[in-house]
C-alpha cells in the first residue's frame, strides 16, 4: 500500500504531510493513515503540525468514491467528520500549516486546528459544496458554524465564496499569513513554542472551550449517517 501520509517526529513537533496526488484528495486511505500518524504523535506527546504540498493543502475528498454512490460517499464523509472531531479534542495542539489552496475537506481540516498558518499567493480557501452540488451535510454546517467568523458563515456554507489568503483570517480559516519564503521558519517558530505549553493545562481548557461544539458536532454526525448530500 502506498503511503499517502508520512509523519516526521522531531524536537517534540510531529509534522504530516498528506500527499495523494495533484490536489491531495482526501480518501479513506489518507483519513485512515492520518489517524495512524495522530495515534504516534499523541504516542509522543508531540505537538502536531498537518501540511501538504507546495500551493495545495488539500482539494477535498476523493471524487471517484464521493460520484461512486450515496452510501460510499457519506461513508466517507462521516469518517472524515470523525478525523475533524479528533484534530478539535486532540490532546496536544495541533498546527496546520497550509501552503496553498484549501477547498471543502481542505477547508475544513482548517477549522478543526487550533492554529492555521498560510502562505500568501494567489490561493482559493473555502467551502465549495453548493457550487458543485453538494448539500452541505450538518457536520459540515456545524463546524463552519463554530469556527468561522459570524459575517462569513452563510458566505461559506450556503453561497460557497472562496477566499484568498488574507481574506481567509477575516473569514476565520486561517490565523496568519506569510510570504513563501517566511512560511517554513515561522510555522517551525510557532509549533516550537506551542511545545512549550503545559499539556494538561491545554488540553483540559480546550475541552472546556470547545464544549459545546464537540456537542453539537457528535449530534451532527449521529445525524448524517441517515443524511444525503
Amino acid at each position: 500500500m502506498t503511503d499517502v501520509v508520512a509523519i516526521q517526529i522531531e524536537k517534540k513537533v510531529a509534522t504530516i504531510t498528506i500527499q495523494n496526488g495533484k490536489v491531495n484528495a482526501i480518501s479513506h486511505q489518507v483519513i485512515d493513515q492520518m489517524n495512524n500518524a495522530l495515534d504516534q504523535a499523541e504516542q509522543a506527546k508531540a505537538v502536531v503540525v498537518i501540511t501538504g504540498k507546495q500551493g495545495m493543502l488539500s482539494g477535498g475528498y476523493d471524487l471517484n468514491v464521493m460520484r461512486e454512490s450515496m452510501s460510499l460517499a457519506m461513508q466517507l464523509v462521516e469518517k472524515g467528520s470523525t478525523l475533524s472531531r479528533r484534530l478539535l479534542a486532540f490532546p496536544f495542539p495541533v498546527l496546520v500549516a497550509c501552503p496553498g489552496h484549501a477547498v471543502a475537506k481542505g477547508a475544513f481540516l482548517l477549522l478543526s486546528a487550533d492554529y492555521r498558518i498560510g502562505v500568501e499567493g494567489n490561493f482559493k480557501i473555502g467551502l465549495n459544496e453548493v457550487a458543485i452540488g453538494m448539500s452541505m451535510h450538518d457536520a459540515g454546517v456545524e463546524l463552519a458554524r463554530g469556527r468561522l467568523a459570524p459575517v462569513f458563515f452563510n458566505r461559506s456554507v450556503i453561497l460557497a465564496e472562496m477566499v484568498s489568503p488574507q481574506d481567509a483570517i477575516t473569514a476565520g480559516f486561517l490565523d496568519k499569513v506569510v510570504s513563501e519564503s517566511e512560511f517554513l521558519p515561522t510555522v517551525t517558530f510557532i509549533a516550537q513554542a506551542m511545545t512549550k505549553l503545559d499539556m494538561k493545562a491545554h488540553y483540559n481548557t480546550k475541552l472546556k472551550a470547545r464544549a459545546e461544539l464537540l456537542h453539537r458536532l457528535d449530534a451532527a454526525i449521529e445525524k448524517d449517517k441517515g443524511g444525503s448530500l
